[in-house]
């Protein structure tokens, strides 16, 4: 009944389209009945019976949530906005903004922004228009690490000799230290740069990666990722590294070039602001590998590779939840049930996806577990190589 009430909306037999839906009200499961409700909603408003449309749309909003109550509160937010409650329907949008597919948020940021602004609200406005443009917050974890990075090492490298010594001796990657259990080096390493240009290089690259990846797959993860690449490339240096001290985040910095490596050749994030940079990283990556082993050692290849083999693991492996992707944009949903949507004129039929990869949440768990298996395993042939 529901899939033929659908059929006659977009037919446009409003009237036939509205007996069918009225004959599926009630029906004990509120997923059927809500569905039921919000087309007749949309008969009943396509009969120019506003009142009884928002009136079925409202009985939507009484039952358990269901998939239909982000459409019903989208509708009553327009008409709403039809009858001049502004207020009103700023407080409808913001009930469909939480319910909201990813897809949809811009739209509705959009609309709150304009609401906002007739209402007087003009932080509030000018907050919603920067979210639909897709405005990211002013400072980022990315930023964040950058600002720490910085301060540590600029402290190191110019304050006095004895501090300076001791914030290195602290910090460093000692290899010898590493083997008697200081394990807290493999990423402290990050925070210690030899020189300005060093410092500089790095903080730049992790600028520009960083800003993608934490954009892609959001602060939490980028985190994750960072330390994770940060503890492989410590790790290969360890073992394989030349010389007892090592420092700079650049084993960090090759990991995220991994992960937008992996991650843009095999999920294909649709990402505008990153496409420039994204095509180039394997020009990149191969560029500094060779200047690497071209430098004789005075650069720490192994930390490169280990946090590049890191990065293109998790990015293969870990589809980006922050942006949409190709594959994922034409991902048929996982619930089949017919649910009819005002104005979209199809019911059951298959449709696209929201675009927003939704892999199930052990996968980076799984992930980020395989390198930590890694870098045990790499810590103790290390040690034994070390002490043994």
């Amino acid at each position: 009944m529901l899939q033929r009430g659908g059929e006659l909306l977009a037919s446009g037999d409003f009237a036939d389209a509205r007996m069918h839906f009225y004959r599926v009200i009630g029906f004990d499961d509120p997923v059927i009945t809500a569905a039921a409700l919000l087309g007749l909603g949309e008969a009943h408003y396509r009969l120019d019976d506003e009142a009884q449309a928002v009136s079925s749309w409202n009985a939507v909003l009484e039952l358990p949530e269901t998939p239909s109550t982000y459409a019903a509160w989208r509708n009553v937010a327009a008409a709403r906005v039809r009858d001049g409650d502004l207020t009103g329907a700023i407080t409808a949008y913001r009930e469909a903004d939480r319910r909201a597919p990813a897809e949809d948020k811009a739209e509705i940021a959009g609309r709150l922004g304009w609401l906002n602004k007739e209402t007087g609200d003009t932080r509030a406005s000018q907050r919603y228009f920067a979210r639909s443009r897709g405005d990211g917050p002013r400072i980022t974890l990315t930023l964040v690490i950058i600002a720490i990075t910085s301060i540590v090492s600029l402290t190191a490298l110019f304050t006095e000799a004895d501090t300076s010594k001791a914030i290195f001796d602290l910090l460093q990657l000692d290899k010898n230290a590493v083997a008697h259990g200081e394990y807290w080096r493999l990423w402290s390493v990050t925070l210690l740069h030899v020189d300005l240009l060093h410092l500089g290089f790095n903080m730049y690259a992790l600028y520009l990666a960083g800003t993608i990846v934490e954009r892609w797959y959001g602060p939490l993860r980028f985190l994750a990722f960072y330390l994770a690449c940060a503890a492989a490339g410590s790790t290969a240096s360890f073992v394989f590294g030349e010389g007892n001290l090592a420092v700079g985040a650049s084993g960090a910095v090759f990991g995220l070039f991994g992960i937008l490596l992996a991650a843009g050749r095999i999920h294909h994030p649709v990402d505008r602001q990153s496409r420039g940079l994204v095509s180039q990283v394997m020009t990149l990556v191969i560029i500094n590998i060779v200047f690497g082993f071209a430098s004789g050692g005075s650069i720490d290849n192994a930390a490169h590779l280990g946090g590049l083999a890191a990065g293109l693991w998790l990015g293969a492996l870990v589809p980006p939840t922050g942006v949409p992707t190709m594959s994922a944009i034409w991902q048929r949903p996982a619930d089949s049930r017919v649910v009819v949507t005002p104005g979209s004129g199809r019911a059951g039929a298959p449709r696209p996806g929201s675009g927003i990869a939704k892999a199930p949440g052990y996968i980076l768990w799984l992930a980020l577990a395989a390198v930590a298996v890694v870098v045990v395993a790499g810590i103790a042939v290390g040690t034994n190589l070390r002490l043994g």
